[in-house]
């Protein structure tokens, strides 16, 4: 060691006075720092150095020393922090995605319910205002089940014989008809499918007017049988309740033609295959109707009740109108009763038009004015009335051996005047 320092002895004072001049420098050297000040504040600064400000040379080293070791330590301390709240201490982490998940699953299932419902709500107000709207009484009802066999097309409702329901009672919606009551138990009924093999109803196309019979074949679709083969049948045509098998009221939409078929066991004969207007496999609610008479509503029930109530004053105006123009008629003849002339068959005909029309609006038929008798002439001639007939008669009778009466008239000579 002391040959050492013995050896370089000059170089270690050397060394040691440049680093006491290096750090004399350090401690009176500072570095300036930047400021946003004006030219007049840098001046006023330059003038008092002193008071100037900065961060001397040795405190930047010794920063700018320490600094990198610093940043490794605190990134170190970071990772390990994470590494353990990310990696190995999950116990708090698991147990809150477990709660997240949970909560999840319920909002999705809460959102379904509520997708559905608003889905049945929207079924439920266009069936309720079909049902007002509609003429006849019927009774909403609820597809709870089906028959789950392709041979029988059957639903099962919530409506039963304590809600009014019997058989034979047609099932229908909105868009068209569906069925009708097989079997009414007492809180439930069995409904018999237009697309089943053993249902029936007569049916009438509406354009052509061609009726014919409803019914399924073996692969569940509608179709009309027992029609001749007619050219004018054409695909899309509407197809709708005839009303003679007083089950379906007459009207109601069934389907549209879908395409025609030969009939394979009668040649002459067509199958019309339909398109149901009604979606048979997806049925939730349905009308029931229990009553195939008419029920009105009360506005239009006040409406008919208002135009009977006008009917009734125009028929009356009419019988008063008819009853002045009989008098007239009385009081003409009686003013007048020795003419038979064409002014008292005006006056007849006047009566007579005016009693008819009073029988034709309701009125009871009035009895006609008798005519007048003619009052007989006080000279009468042979132009006179009932000249020559019978014993009152006031010319004389014809002389025996006289001309005949269709022989021609002789013509009277002319005289000369004196």
């Amino acid at each position: 060691m002391e040959s050492f320092f013995s050896r370089h002895r000059n170089l270690i004072v050397l060394l040691a006075a440049l680093l006491a001049q290096i750090i004399g420098l350090a401690v009176q050297v500072r570095r300036p720092t930047r400021s946003s000040a004006t030219t007049a504040q840098q001046r006023a600064l330059e003038m008092a150095p002193r008071d100037r400000g900065g961060v001397m040379l040795l405190r930047l080293w010794a920063a700018d020393l320490v600094t990198p070791p610093e940043r490794l330590f605190h990134a170190v301390d970071q990772g390990a922090v994470g590494f353990w709240l990310g990696y190995l201490d999950l116990v708090h982490l698991r147990e809150q995605n477990a709660r997240m998940q949970q909560t999840i699953d319920r909002l999705r299932l809460e959102q379904a319910m509520m997708q559905e419902d608003v889905r049945q709500a929207v079924r439920l107000q266009a069936l309720l205002h079909f049902q007002q709207s509609y003429p006849q009484k019927t009774v909403a009802a609820q597809v709870i089940g089906t028959s789950g066999n392709l041979q029988s097309h059957l639903l099962f409702l919530d409506k039963g014989s304590a809600d009014g329901l019997r058989t034979d009672m047609a099932v229908i919606t909105a868009d068209g008809i569906v069925g009708k009551v097989r079997d009414v138990f007492p809180h439930t009924a069995q409904v018999l499918m237009i697309n089943d093999g053993t249902s029936g109803a007569g049916v009438v196309l509406e354009k052509t007017r061609i009726r014919g019979i409803l019914r399924g074949n073996a692969d569940g679709q509608t179709e009309v049988v027992g029609v001749l083969a007619d050219s004018r049948i054409q695909p899309g045509e509407k197809v709708l309740t005839a009303g003679g098998d007083q089950i379906f009221p007459r009207g109601l939409p069934v389907g549209t033609v879908e395409r025609v078929v030969r009939d394979p066991d009668r040649s002459a004969f067509i199958d019309i295959i339909l398109k149901p207007a009604a979606e048979l496999d997806r049925l939730d609610e349905v009308l029931v109707l229990t009553d195939l008479q008419l029920e009105l509503s009360p506005a239009i029930e006040s409406d008919l009740k208002q135009s009977e109530a006008e009917q009734g004053q125009a028929a009356a105006a009419e019988l008063a109108r008819e009853q002045a123009r009989r008098k007239a008629a009385e009081e003409m003849a009686e003013r007048l009763p020795g003419l038979n002339g064409p002014a008292v068959g005006a006056v007849a005909g006047v009566a007579a038009t005016s009693t008819a029309t009073g029988a034709a609006n309701g009125a009871p038929a009035a009895t006609p004015p008798p005519a007048p008798k003619p009052i007989p002439a006080l000279h009468p001639d042979r132009f006179s009335p009932g000249y020559g007939a019978g014993s009152g008669s006031a010319s004389p009778a014809p002389e025996t051996g006289s001309a005949p009466s269709n022989a021609p008239a002789q013509k009277p000579q002319n005289r000369r005047l004196p």
